[in-house]
């Protein structure tokens, strides 16, 4: 056995190094790698780098004098190595670090930007493909990370400014730097990253990627991002040609975003804190007609919405006194205009042609207006002529509506008191000319009764600047004209004058301040001293104590408290000691009604909403302190919490707040559907408020005011189980202006009917008669009631609500409030006013004209939709119900009468009996035609001789 194991050789191995080493670096290549040029970075890039590596590259991209700006192949390559391949390797290892902040840097530039779009449409894109089970990948993590570092390199205000400086001075030849700033302007401006990002959103949203709404998707968001980002630019630009070229650029480019109320809103409040307002009206200058008169729409629309938005307006003796404000604004738009007569024609045509909606709405913004038009006399007097050439037209008196005219009146008004001051010679030369001549005829004789007191008010204000006392016109005018009159003749001795930019700031400050103070009321201070004993004065309770009580006497007997229904359970965590109280204070009413976290106290707070407004409306300023607040944070309500009676509690709230001051709150409602960030639930919910609170207003009583009014408390009853209350208990919704309209139709067209059924039953002499005690007939007889919206209806509630739509449906043909949605229920409205308002109003006639022309122009729409078709029969019907002396109806509204007979009878033969929603506009169609007849047959006469030309 030992031959098998044989010795062949033996050595001796001396070990030198150990077996075991340790390795300090996994790739010492790419550590000991130096970045110093952009070949070797691009190297580095493609070779998996480590994270040293990494940093290494990205502190050469970002040395001075380097940039991938330049569209050059090699840039390019870096650009989309870093995209495609850094990114998704390590942007979620580097996020929150130093490194981050130098990526970002790098890809801030045309050039990388262009890649990262490209990237996340090609994500995107692979994304929605459908794949086999086998080869589906998760890219929702890949968009994410390049969404989330396109967010970060836009998210500061400076960068496009840097963008622009590094193309300006990296730039080669003038022709390459304007190529290069297009393209940053196409990515970032003209709506392709605010589309991508959207999309991108989107993908993120239907995976299971938790995500949060970012400010890059949202239009309004973005344009705010855009207008910081042009007043940087405009704040800390020189003087340069080329510089001030690419920023007309931007400017020019950002009007076709489609936001620019909303970059204005938040460009011009940092020009007016840094006082560069005068480098903005530079800018002005060198941009196209149009694009100067949609900025200076948006100038306009953003002084009215900041600082005139509460205004208005009272006719007292204190009314027209200058304030800062309104200087400040003048100061603002005459350094915007003071070298511009492009803008100074356009001011004047605004004036009088009504093409900024927002200058029509507010006294005070056209009073800002005059103040920076009085410098320049000339513009003055061509302003002057303008406005008496129009106002006395008489189409412009028979179509236009009210809301318009009295704009018109005002700074007619007001510009009479400028030039009286300045070339009194002027004015006489107007007041004698044929335009005011017959223009004081046309208003005189004209139908409207309105218009014809403005015609009168004016008339004689510009009478007592130029005549003689003894050749002054006079007119004998009663009641609440008279005060009227007399304000439209202080109208004329306001002087406004040009003030001082930086007031505005001073405004926006001392409100901040206020809402700050309001949020945040300072609490009650209690000290921390030993407590202070007070002595009791007047008699005292003294125990008197007897021995032969036992010994448990004195031990205080409780009554058995009710039974709580969380008692029941047997889960301590399940028992809530700490339930809200409601509240007593309006204060503590808004602060529940914003805290949407707590479930109890919003509920709690809601619910008692109306009671606790209509309790404290009279008493004190508390609520009137706090209406528009209210009204803003009720309005924008939305049920995240899933409340029960969610909108009926709301209605009935938001009714409270109106009636709290109806003027005032009608005003506001108007103006705010019309404009604002509203949905079409909470516009709707406006319309509901004027209409229900009108008819409250009105005295009303019918269910549809008593369900809005809140019950007074009673005694708790014992009830079913929520699941069971839940389905015997009776439905109780928010009764809305369609429901009422549809119950007031049936109770207009019974009489109809039943005038039709006698007709057909045979002669009325066989009937029997049945007669009545006087006391059965008093007691069916309807006592009057006072009718305290008959005296604010038109001012308030109607006008601003028929000339506003008027503005918008002008301005843009598709506008959202021509849609089936708003359209029906505004309609409606209008109707539920002019029923409430009663046939004694005394603005009946110029309320029945206006809104029978708003009736006759949606009849394209009403042919195209049942519901705006249903809406508009309704409207016409109340016109013939309300105006009760048909004889002024046939006389005045002759034409309207025959028009709308003729298509209402078009529209009843067009319609085929079927459904039942057919049906319901069948019988609504008969009865138009029915009422209209009437008219006609019984002042035929009288009619054809104003329609000889009809």
């Amino acid at each position: 056995m030992a031959d098998f194991l044989t010795e062949i050789s033996t050595k001796k191995v001396k070990q030198v190094e150990p077996l075991i080493r340790e390795i300090k670096s996994l790739n010492i290549q790419d550590d000991a790698v130096a970045i110093d040029s952009a070949q070797s970075a691009l190297g580095a890039l493609k070779s998996q780098p480590s994270r040293k590596a990494l940093s290494n590259v990205l502190q050469y991209l970002t040395s001075e004098g380097f940039s991938l700006l330049l569209p050059e192949p090699l840039n390019a390559s870096i650009a989309h190595q870093l995209v495609n391949d850094t990114i998704p390797s390590y942007w979620r290892t580097i996020r929150n670090s130093t490194d981050a902040r130098k990526l970002e840097k790098v890809l801030r530039n045309p050039t990388c930007l262009g890649h990262l779009i490209t990237r996340l449409r090609s994500l995107i894109a692979d994304s929605r493909q459908k794949k086999a089970p086998g080869e589906a990948r998760n890219t929702a993590e890949h968009i994410s990370d390049a969404f989330e570092i396109l967010e970060s390199i836009l998210r500061d205000e400076k960068t496009t400014g840097l963008v622009l400086l590094d193309i300006l001075a990296i730039g080669k030849i003038p022709a390459q730097k304007k190529l290069i700033w297009r393209e940053y302007l196409a990515q970032a401006v003209s709506g392709r990253i605010l589309s991508i990002s959207a999309e991108a959103e989107d993908v993120i949203t239907k995976t299971d990627t938790p995500n949060m709404a970012s400010w890059i998707t949202d239009g309004n968001q973005y344009a705010a991002w855009l207008g910081r980002n042009i007043a940087f630019l405009v704040e800390h630009g020189g003087q340069n040609e080329e510089y001030l070229v690419a920023v007309v650029e931007l400017c020019s480019k950002a009007l076709g975003l489609g936001y620019t109320d909303r970059i204005v809103s938040s460009l011009l409040p940092v020009l007016i804190s840094s006082g560069s307002i005068e480098r903005l009206a530079d800018l002005l200058t060198r941009m196209k007609t149009f694009e100067q008169r949609k900025y200076m729409n948006a100038i306009i629309s953003f002084v009215v919405g900041r600082y005139f938005s509460t205004e208005v307006i009272s006719k007292d003796d204190a009314s027209n006194v200058p304030t800062n404000t309104i200087s400040a604004a003048g100061g603002l738009i005459y350094i915007l205009t003071k070298d511009n007569d492009i803008l100074k024609d356009h001011l004047i045509t605004s004036l009088t042609k009504s093409t900024i909606p927002a200058l029509d709405d507010s006294l005070s913004a056209r009073r800002s207006v005059m103040a920076a038009l009085a410098k320049d006399e000339e513009k003055l007097h061509t302003l002057l002529e303008n406005s008496i050439k129009l106002f006395g037209d008489s189409i412009y008196v028979r179509v236009m509506p009210v809301l318009q005219q009295e704009a018109l009146a005002q700074t007619l008004a007001l510009c009479s008191g400028y030039i009286q001051r300045s070339q009194p010679m002027f004015l006489t030369m107007m007041a004698k000319s044929t335009y005011h001549v017959n223009g004081m005829s046309n208003r005189i004789g004209a139908a409207s009764a309105r218009a014809r007191f403005l015609g009168i008010a004016v008339g004689v204000a510009i009478s007592k600047m130029v005549d003689k006392p003894e050749l002054q016109l006079k007119f004998e005018l009663e009641g609440a004209e008279v005060q009227e009159a007399e304000w439209y003749q202080r109208l004329t001795e306001t002087d406004d004058k040009v003030g001082a930019v930086s007031d505005l700031k001073t405004k926006d400050g001392d409100g901040a301040n206020v809402k700050k103070a309001r949020r945040k009321p300072t609490p009650i201070q209690r000290s921390s001293k030993a407590p202070v004993i007070t002595e009791i004065q007047g008699p005292r309770v003294v125990e008197v104590l007897s021995d032969s009580e036992d010994e448990d006497a004195d031990l205080m007997v409780y009554e058995k408290i009710d039974s709580d229904p969380e008692d029941a359970t047997d889960d301590p965590t399940a028992i809530n000691r700490n339930k809200p109280n409601a509240p007593v204070y309006i204060r503590d009413l808004i602060a529940g009604l914003r805290d949407q976290e707590n479930y109890d106290r919003h509920e709690l707070a809601l619910a008692t909403a109306a009671p606790l407004i209509r309790r404290k409306a009279n008493f004190g300023t508390e609520v009137t302190d706090h209406l528009e607040e209210l009204a803003t944070l009720l309005t924008g309500l939305q049920d995240n919490s899933e409340l029960d009676g969610f909108v009926q509690q709301r209605q009935q709230a938001l009714i409270a707040v109106l009636l709290a001051r109806p003027a005032q709150m009608a005003q506001w409602f108007a103006r705010s559907f019309f404009s604002g960030d509203y949905s079409f639930t909470q516009r709707i919910a406006m319309l509901t408020t004027l209409g229900l609170g009108a008819r409250e207003l009105a005295g009303m009583k019918d269910s549809s005011t008593e369900d809005l009014i809140p019950a007074q408390s009673s005694f708790p009853s014992k009830q079913l189980p929520p699941h069971l209350h839940k389905i015997y208990a009776e439905e109780n919704n928010a009764p809305t202006v369609a429901k009422i309209s549809s119950s007031m139709a049936r109770e207009m067209l019974s009489p109809i009917a039943s005038q039709a059924a006698d007709q057909l039953s045979g002669p009325n002499i066989l009937k029997v008669r049945s007669f009545s005690s006087r006391m059965d007939v008093e007691k069916k007889r309807h006592k009057p009631i006072p009718n305290a919206l008959a005296q604010i209806v038109a001012d308030n509630f109607f006008f601003p609500l028929t000339g506003r739509w008027w503005l918008q449906i002008r301005a843009n043909n598709d506008s959202i409030y021509s849609s089936t949605h708003l359209l029906p229920p505004f309609l409606q409205t209008l109707s539920l006013l002019m029923n409430a308002s009663g046939p004694n109003t005394v603005a009946l006639p110029q309320m029945t004209r206006e809104y029978w022309d708003l009736l006759l122009s949606v009849r394209g729409l009403a042919s195209k939709d049942k519901n705006i078709l249903n809406a508009a029969l309704f409207g016409f019907l109340m016109l013939l119900e309300t105006n009760e002396n048909k004889e002024r109806l046939a006389t005045e509204q002759g034409k309207e009468l025959m028009e709308t007979q003729a298509w209402v009878k078009m529209v009843f033969e067009g319609l085929a009996a079927g459904s039942e929603e057919d049906e319901r506009v069948r019988v609504l169609a008969a009865g138009v035609v029915v009422r209209c007849q009437e008219v006609i047959e019984k002042y035929q006469r009288r009619m054809a001789g104003a329609l000889m030309d009809y």
